[in-house]
């Protein structure tokens, strides 16, 4: 049983589930999922279970995302391959686990929240952000695209600030987070919200959901840095709207201001591929459940580890630290739709 992620059950009905890689800011393994995924199942009937705490290891980060270095490996060989899917596979199952589990799961969205951070914990019962937390579905960056389930949760987000934050790979703050849909609840400082969780005696309620979102409330404020995505709203929806990244593009080209200069040059410098199929996937799944939107991930996850720009994206920015990747696809034109379509097959 890996230790990379820990799980503890009190005398009063609660269980922790701590991600346990600080160092590499709780990046997800393929034995962490597999381990979460067990203990959840086994609580799911446990009567000595009420409430679920999902928390993260360190002072720096929730979870940044999954494991990507031993991804890159799935080129060098069909073990490697198969290894690569069959993490993605677990991973979903265990995201898919969390939004529809029957028991309050308490998820502390305490500083860098990413990527896989955010699929494990999107669908849980009570999302808290802090002032330290970093938000992002940064995959955008390395040439693959927003996974685990986050365009389900982002096509319900205000507008088209979910396209927005997915085609840039935005970080965002707490404000910014409630904004969006994919947190619950602010509080500036989670030590005393978990220490008072921790000393309920939750097999004593009938309704632990109820006494959670009292606590909850008790503990939580107003961010006092407001957020940003509001007062973009209209610029957002006014570039965005379109059914193509040419189109949003060229929009923004015909524009004026900083936000259409800055937020042109940012998606021509992402890859050309990822961009296209993110858009697609975003369309195409505006009326898709999460399981639906999930079971479609595992099939775009799988084509990308087919695809050249994947790797060449993970070697420039995770292994080299270079922010520009030398793409095989370097412009929108380089992309069909046919080969888009690929990744839907």
């Amino acid at each position: 049983m890996t230790t990379d992620v820990t799980f503890f059950v009190n005398d009063k009905g609660l269980a922790t589930i701590t991600l346990n890689r600080p160092k590499a800011l709780n990046s997800l393994t393929y034995d962490m999922i597999v381990a979460v995924g067990e203990h959840l199942e086994t609580w799911r009937e446990d009567p000595n279970v009420q409430l679920i705490l999902l928390e993260g290891a360190g002072e720096k980060g929730f979870c940044a995302g999954g494991d990507i270095k031993t991804l890159s490996k799935a080129q060098d060989s069909a073990e490697d391959f198969a290894n690569a899917k069959a993490f993605f596979e677990e991973e979903y199952k265990v995201d898919l686990m969390v939004a529809e589990y029957p028991k309050p799961i308490l998820a502390c969205l305490d500083g860098v929240v990413m990527g896989g951070g955010v699929g494990l914990s999107q669908g849980a019962s009570h999302r808290v952000v802090t002032d330290r937390t970093k938000w992002a579905m940064p995959e955008m960056n390395i040439g693959f695209y927003p996974d685990v389930g986050a365009v389900h949760l982002l096509n319900q987000a205000p507008g088209y600030s979910g396209r927005y934050l997915a085609l840039t790979s935005k970080t965002i703050k707490a404000a910014d987070v409630l904004y969006i849909g994919a947190a619950d609840d602010y509080v500036p400082d989670l030590a005393p919200l978990v220490e008072e969780v921790k000393a309920i005696d939750w097999e004593t309620w009938s309704d632990p959901d109820d006494k959670l979102n009292k606590v909850i409330d008790h503990h939580s404020s107003v961010p006092e840095e407001g957020g940003t995505l509001a007062s973009m709203q209209e610029d957002i929806d006014h570039y965005f709207q379109f059914d193509s990244i040419e189109a949003i593009v060229k929009k923004l080209e015909s524009g004026s201001g900083s936000f259409a200069e800055e937020t042109r040059e940012t998606l021509l410098s992402k890859s050309p591929v990822s961009e296209k199929v993110t858009l697609k996937h975003f369309i195409d799944s505006e009326n898709k459940s999460l399981a639906e939107t999930l079971e479609m991930d595992l099939v775009i996850a799988t084509r990308f580890l087919e695809h050249v720009d994947f790797y060449k994206g993970v070697e420039s920015v995770i292994f080299k630290k270079e922010d520009a990747p030398a793409y095989t696809y370097r412009t929108l034109a380089d992309v069909s739709d046919e080969m888009v379509a690929r990744f839907f097959e």
